[in-house]
């Protein structure tokens, strides 16, 4: 479960800004997102190699600057 501390006198925006950032990074909304379809794992596999791909294409682009 994710949560934060509030202090007193913080701002309840800045801590809404936090719990929003803390909830994104611990992969909650993507795994429920995962879950709520069901994909063969051929196709998770080819998106997988397809997202590689991409990083690796992006990667390439950033060295050659």
């Amino acid at each position: 479960m994710v949560g934060i501390n509030i202090s007193e006198n913080e701002n309840i925006d800045r801590a809404l800004k936090r719990f929003k950032k803390k909830y994104e990074r611990s992969g909650v909304l993507k795994e429920f997102k995962k879950r709520t379809f069901f994909t063969k794992p051929s196709i998770e596999k080819r998106m997988e190699r397809i997202k590689a791909k991409r990083r690796a294409y992006k990667e390439n682009l950033k060295n050659q600057n």
